[in-house]
């Protein structure tokens, strides 16, 4: 085993007397591809960066290898004096690297290297942050929710890009897809504490729900080891006193071992206000277009969503994404076509910008609105701190400032404010920006149960498979011309049509390429040394015999079409949805195949009839 390059053994960190590391640690060696994991406000970050020499521990071990290099990247990066981006991405670069290496990174990223820093979006801030701590590849790479504002093609470089780099990973993300693809080691933050799993993130919540288990067992046994001795103590025949004594400064010890436990952080535990039904037809789109300038951001578009639908919306930054829900939502007008909205809509937005709330507001002026100290949840009076303690709030912030909370904890506070106003139309825009991997499962949960309807733009994958009902995208996603496409399903859904539809064109394009060559005297590409004689025995077999394997083939797709149609299965049993996830995509791949086999004997059958 190679030595580490980074060890922290043992930091504590208090805010406020408040301990926030109590004894945490982290070994990093070459090659290691380890995730971190923890709730909001478990300190992740703060380990981060005293890993990255940026902040520093009130006591514990740090060692960092003399020779290794350390790239860090922050949530929020500081481009103050830098005049293009250019400059701030090779200002990460040391004596010995190559500048090259900036040009092509910002080139993949969709950065000129020219861009004002003041002026760039919030992706393109996370995009020039990333060229600069990649660029130089560093011995250890620590990226802070490095998919944060990013487009899915761009999530998809970078897993490649990470997954060739021979820099020593931790990361901090949200996105399981992305931790599943690249982590091969976890460890896990809670309660001030470490433990790592030397598995990726695949394997983490079951590791974690089974030592929550077993934590719990011990606690047990704890306490019923505690009653055992205080029944000695009451009612045992009296011996030697010293050994009384001895006894009963054990007994303290375990008490005071029993009381001093900490339990793992609660789940939020909080169900959605919803609102009164609205109409079966919630929105209706016949033909919009949307222009700005010569670029087509909305071609001729119309969909109809229903009372129940949920529906994802994709696609790279600036492919208008944005501008399409608004029009849906009747907040823009288009250029052309006409969008209804049903009766009845009472909507509730999730903004990924944050731009409803306000740095100065308390967390309980924000909740209530300035109207007292209760709101109404679920038509009762609720008192604000209680309903605070639902979202893992502490009654004493109730009276803090919004800008002292860290991004997590904000994306929580807007998530307790929607979900307490009445709703039938959820609109939802980045909605797991910053949220911890338990809250994410509340909100999966929420959404996949929720009667009413829901509309959410989202760059994760895992999310959106979980979620949604179709999955509306650009019918080029790489280069976005204004046209798009509803899928039915999610993200994974979407992908596997999207390749059916490919191999289909090809298919196509093939036998029209065959039939030019037949027509022009010359033989078709496949079979061209078979074309005298007559079909064998088996050719002959396959032929009559293939359409009844794929009208079978199409009736097992469409059986386990409808099972996958419940929107509870994969909550309920996702082995059973990612089994009949796998058996679709054979199935499919089987057609694929067996249209392709008809296809060259019918037509090999064809040209030796005549």
């Amino acid at each position: 085993m190679a030595p580490p390059i980074l060890k922290l053994d043992d930091i504590k960190l208090s805010f406020g007397g408040t301990p926030l590391l109590d004894g945490a640690g982290l070994q990093v060696e070459p090659g290691d591809r380890i995730c971190l994991v923890g709730r909001n406000g478990s300190g992740k970050s703060t380990l981060m960066k005293i890993a990255a020499g940026l902040v520093e521990a009130q006591s514990g071990e740090v060692f960092r290898h003399p020779s290794s290099t350390i790239r860090y990247l922050e949530q929020a990066p500081d481009f103050d004096g830098y005049s293009t981006v250019q400059a701030y991405a090779e200002s990460g670069l040391g004596p010995s690297d190559d500048p090259y290496r900036v040009t092509y990174l910002l080139e993949h990223l969709g950065l000129t290297g020219q861009e004002d820093p003041k002026q760039l979006s919030g992706g393109e801030a996370r995009r020039a942050a990333l060229a600069r701590v990649l660029a130089p590849e560093p011995d250890i790479l620590m990226l802070d929710e490095p998919t944060n504002h990013l487009d899915l093609p761009t999530i998809e470089w970078l897993e490649g890009e990470l997954s060739k780099s021979r820099s020593a990973l931790v990361l901090i993300s949200h996105d399981r897809r992305f931790l599943e693809k690249i982590s091969t080691a976890t460890v896990w933050l809670d309660r001030g504490l470490s433990r790592r799993l030397n598995r990726g993130f695949g394997h983490f919540e079951e590791w974690r729900d089974q030592v929550l288990e077993e934590e719990e067992i011990e606690q047990h046994k704890l306490g019923r080891q505690i009653e055992r001795e205080e029944h000695w103590l009451r009612y045992g025949v009296t011996a030697r006193r010293k050994r009384n004594m001895r006894r009963l400064g054990n007994l303290q010890d375990l008490r005071s071992q029993y009381r001093g436990h900490k339990g793992p952080t609660g789940t939020i535990s909080a169900a959605i206000t919803e609102g009164k039904e609205s109409g079966k037809l919630v929105i209706e789109a016949d033909k919009i277009v949307k222009t700005y300038g010569d670029r087509p951001i909305v071609a001729p578009f119309s969909i109809r969503v229903h009372r129940g639908d949920c529906i994802g919306l994709i696609g790279p930054n600036g492919a208008g994404k944005t501008t399409l829900l608004k029009m849906l939502t009747g907040q823009l007008a288009p250029d052309e076509g006409v969008v209804k909205l049903g009766t009845n809509l009472e909507i509730a937005v999730l903004d990924q910008k944050r731009e409803d709330l306000n740095p100065e507001d308390t967390l309980a002026h924000y909740l209530t609105d300035g109207r007292g100290e209760n709101l109404l949840v679920n038509g009762e009076q609720k008192h604000v701190t209680g309903y605070m303690k639902d979202f893992l709030f502490a009654p004493e912030q109730a009276r803090t400032p919004i800008r002292n909370l860290s991004g997590g904890e904000r994306a929580r506070l807007m998530l307790a404010r929607m979900m307490a106003k009445p709703s039938n139309l959820l609109i939802l825009d980045e909605p797991t920006n910053d949220l911890d991997i338990e809250t994410l499962d509340l909100l999966q949960e929420i959404v996949a149960g929720y009667s009413g309807t829901v509309i959410l733009v989202s760059h994760d994958r895992d999310f959106l498979d979980r979620t949604v009902t179709s999955t509306i995208a650009p019918a080029n996603p790489e280069n976005p011309d204004g046209r798009w496409i509803e899928y039915a399903g999610g993200y994974s859904d979407m992908l596997a049509q999207r390749k059916g539809v490919e191999d289909e064109r090809k298919r196509v394009e093939k036998a029209e390429r065959a039939k030019a060559q037949e027509a022009s005297g010359g033989k078709p590409a496949d079979g061209g040394g078979k074309t005298k004689g007559k079909l064998s025995f088996k050719q002959k077999f396959a032929l009559e015999n293939l359409p009844k394997e794929m009208e079978k083939a199409e009736t097992e797709i469409a059986a386990r079409e409808a099972k996958m149609a419940d929107p509870k299965l994969f909550t309920k049993d996702p082995a059973t949805f990612n089994k009949l996830a796998a058996e679709l995509e054979k199935l499919r791949a089987d057609i694929t195949r067996m249209e392709e086999e008809w296809l060259e004997l019918e037509m090999l059958r064809e040209e030796l009839e005549g």
